[in-house]
């Protein structure tokens, strides 16, 4: 390591290398290295070399910066790695030449005593007037106002501020302890190697020089005492933030980031020091922990209160099938104090002509889908919405079908639902009013979307397309699917593995394009409940025992034209749609009543079949499987309605299933799909769906 050369006269400090010297050398070597005067060997080089004046000038500038170059980074690696040998100290230079006069501004100390250096004797008048130009730069040094120096008497180490200088500017005059360098406040600090006894630099100045030592060095934010962010170290020493570290080191860094020696996740320590300054979130934790616990106890609050909300609407169901029961047997009674039979027709009120009580008036008409592909239409009592199928309005982005909510209240579409895949032939919504919509598509699938969340929440792999779906009035814990191979199978919402039965087809295989569950009524001439099931082929009663017994009962229809098949519960009637053939060559709807024989003994097991009571005609064209609706009349005194879409004339015609005369034909600009009627704000109303288009009309 090279030694430097200092010779310290008038407040003028010039640096020279030697290279002669070694790191054995003692501090009285040093001592008399400084009191050997600079510019003899440059005198020397100049005898030697017979140069100018000028050059031998910039030459001498030039070696002057470069040992000013070399002192500053040997004083900066004397701070960095704690050398022990003394530190020498500069003031700053100024051009303007100090009031007061040279000051000396170097201390050299031994080991024992401190002992101001020698002033060293002004430049002979040898040399040239261009000395006086170098002399700015190199020799001419001086305090600027303000500058921090050592003044002669005062205490050993302390520096004395000049009046109007910067704070933090100090310099060390003779009589500071051996070892000793400034701080930035005119404090000194023991360097090693000193004497005990020198005086440290006040502590807020200690943080502010050893602030980075609080905060990580890779996200610059303080460590702290717990949590993922608390304080750890690897082999070399370095502080880091533990998720930090890890995170630096899991991303391919396989050194350290300050020092670049090789490290391993498995460095990595945790710190347990009194001393480092963490950022305590140990208080924060805790509240998280305990924020987590209170969300956790808040959520299976929640639960209890929906699965007793839950339980109220079975009861509320039950009280509801209890007073429907109970009317039933009023009326049951009413007719047979009448003396009308029990397998009488509708009523002679169901009859009369209803055109006089009231008719649909047009209200407003919806853009469901502009490329068309809509098929099927429900209605949600509780939320006071309708939902329409239809494709998915961005297909390259969300591919498949869904449902759109279309608002009752304002008659405004408000957001759409993805589901499934493919088409969507079937949209049913159970009794217990739960806002649980059942859809079945043609990828296979039947799903349970909950309508508050617009989410599945459940999702059933049938093997093969679905044509329809509904759900069992009796239970509401049981659906049903019908498949594109005429069989129907039976889920268990509360068994989400597989269906819980199949029933066979009895005879072809052609799709179950329609079903529809009939409650049980112990009043009526049809009491038993089951499952209508509707095929081109025909239809069949799936009579439902308790738990998953059914019994199947083939009903008298015409084989090959059957395309829908409706229940309407109340008066237990069914409305079966027929497209035109060889012997009818236009579309009917044929209303039927429901039988079922008396059971007279238990050898014979009662039958359940249909009779026609009323057939209404439309147009001469049925390409498509429109589904068609029987219901009360919002004219009430127990009219019935009738309700099918034309495909000839692309309109909705409404019958009146007593007197079965056409009421109105409402215009549609596409061919009827749909139809559903509803209540609302005491209100009834018809909705129309077609490919493209939703036309809803009030009752008035």
């Amino acid at each position: 390591m090279e030694d430097m050369e200092v010779e310290a006269a008038a407040g003028v400090i010039v640096v020279s290398e030697s290279d002669s010297t070694t790191e054995e050398e003692g501090v009285p070597a040093q001592a008399d290295r400084l009191r050997h005067p600079v510019h003899r060997p440059i005198r020397r080089r100049r005898r030697r070399s017979g140069l100018s004046t000028r050059e031998e000038l910039q030459a001498l500038i030039r070696d002057t910066e470069e040992l000013s170059e070399r002192l500053r980074r040997h004083t900066a690696d004397a701070h960095t790695h704690s050398s022990s040998r003394p530190a020498a100290v500069i003031t700053h230079t100024s051009h303007q030449p100090s009031a007061t006069g040279p000051r000396p501004a170097l201390s050299s100390h031994t080991g024992s005593s401190a002992q101001s250096g020698p002033g060293v004797p002004p430049e002979p008048e040898g040399t040239s007037a261009g000395a006086e130009e170098l002399r700015p730069e190199v020799e001419s040094v001086s305090e600027p106002a303000g500058e921090a120096v050592l003044e002669p008497g005062s205490p050993a180490g302390e520096a004395v501020p000049e009046p109007g200088g910067p704070a933090g500017e100090a310099v060390l005059e003779p009589g500071s302890p051996a070892g000793a360098v400034p701080c930035h406040a005119g404090e000194t600090v023991p360097e090693p190697g000193g004497p005990a006894g020198a005086v440290p630099c006040p502590a807020g100045q200690a943080e502010d020089r050893d602030g980075e030592g609080e905060i990580c060095s890779i996200c610059f934010e303080p460590w702290t005492s717990a949590g993922d962010h608390r304080l750890a170290a690897l082999r070399c020493g370095h502080l880091f933030g533990y998720i930090c570290i890890s995170r630096w080191l899991s991303s391919g860094g396989n050194k350290c980031p300050q020092c670049n020696k090789p490290a391993k996740r498995g460095h990595i320590i945790f710190l347990y020091a009194r001393r480092l300054k963490a950022l305590d979130n140990a208080e924060e934790v805790r509240l998280k922990s305990f924020l987590e616990l209170e969300q956790g106890l808040r959520r299976m609050e929640q639960l209890e209160v929906a699965q007793c909300r839950q339980q109220l609407q079975l009861v509320a169901n039950e009280n509801t099938r209890l007073r429907r029961e109970v009317e039933e047997l009023r009326r049951w009674k009413a007719q047979v104090s009448l003396g009308s039979s029990q397998g009488s027709s509708l009523s002679s009120s169901q009859r009369q002509d209803s055109s006089s009580a009231g008719h649909y008036v047009f209200s407003k008409a919806l853009l469901v889908s502009q490329t068309g592909s809509s098929r099927v239409l429900s209605y949600c009592e509780p939320l006071g919405c309708l939902l329409a199928s239809q494709p998915s309005t961005h297909a390259t982005l969300l591919p498949g079908f869904g449902v759109k909510m279309i608002s009752t209240a304002t008659l405004k579409s408000s957001q759409y639902i993805p589901i499934h895949s493919k088409q969507i032939r079937g949209l049913a919504f159970s009794q217990q009013q739960d806002s649980l919509l059942l859809s079945a598509a043609f990828d296979s699938t039947i799903k349970l979307t909950s309508l508050l969340t617009n989410t599945v929440v459940q999702a059933y792999n049938t093997g093969r397309p679905v044509w329809s779906c509904c759900w069992c009035q009796d239970n509401n814990n049981y659906i049903y699917a019908g498949l594109s191979n005429g069989s129907v199978l039976v889920y268990d919402t509360r068994d989400t593995s597989t269906h819980v039965q199949e029933l066979a087809p009895l005879r072809s295989s052609c799709p179950v394009v329609s079903l529809s569950y009939i409650p049980r009524s112990a009043s009526s001439s049809f009491p038993c409940g089951g499952l209508i099931a509707g095929s081109l082929e025909g239809g069949c009663f799936w009579e439902h025992a308790e738990g998953t017994s059914y019994t199947p009962h083939i009903l008298p229809l015409e084989s090959g034209n059957c395309t829908d098949i409706q229940v309407e519960p109340e008066s237990r009637h069914c409305l079966v749609t027929y497209r035109p053939g060889r012997t009818h060559p236009s579309l009917r709807c044929v209303l039927m009543e429901l039988s079922r024989t008396p059971q007279t003994d238990s050898a014979h097991t009662p039958v359940c079949s249909c009779s026609p009571v009323q057939t209404f005609s439309a147009g001469s064209s049925c390409k498509l499987l429109t589904k068609n609706r029987v219901f009360r009349s919002p004219a009430g005194q127990g009219a019935t309605l009738v309700c099918a879409g034309d495909e000839a004339s692309n309109s909705t015609m409404v019958w009146d299933a007593g007197s079965g005369a056409l009421l109105q034909k409402m215009p549609a600009d596409l061919p009827v799909l749909d139809i559903c009627p509803f209540q609302h704000n005491q209100g009834s109303f018809l909705a129309s769906l077609t490919e493209k288009m939703l036309k809803v009309y009030k009752w008035e």
